[in-house]
């Protein structure tokens, strides 16, 4: 069943211009594995800004709980460049109180836009399906 959507976009070069304007934010936004491909290079600012709006995504479907902190959803790259989302701390804590077990994940970026789709799946409340 699903229990929460989530969805976000963000402009690309505005967003490029605040990581560019305060130097740790993409430290503080994104894990070092994200900032990276699997190939060790650096990600392009529309990438990054891809990823940012899966957190935001993510967070939504969490119905925005205050807590949450940035590192605890983590976009991962899978078998043929497919993006997954790896929750651990406050995210997990979150996700384990709805019951969520199952995320999907779709990211794109177009037109100076980067976008984020998020579906979060699971037994409401953590119960068992009768």
């Amino acid at each position: 069943m699903i229990i929460g959507v989530g969805i976000d976009v963000v402009p690309v070069d505005r967003f490029a211009e605040s990581l560019t304007r305060t130097p740790g934010l993409r430290d503080r936004l994104f894990t070092a594995e994200e900032q990276r491909t699997p190939s060790g290079t650096a990600r392009t600012g529309e990438s990054l800004a891809a990823r940012f709006a899966a957190k935001e995504a993510v967070a939504k479907a969490l119905g925005a709980p205050g807590a949450l902190r940035w590192h605890d959803a983590e976009v991962t790259v899978g078998e043929h460049g497919r993006p997954h989302l790896e929750i651990r701390g406050s995210v997990a804590g979150r996700a384990a109180q709805l019951g969520i077990t199952t995320w999907h994940l779709s990211l794109s970026h177009d037109g100076g836009i980067a976008s984020a789709v998020v579906v979060a799946e699971g037994v409401p409340g953590g119960e068992e399906p009768s």
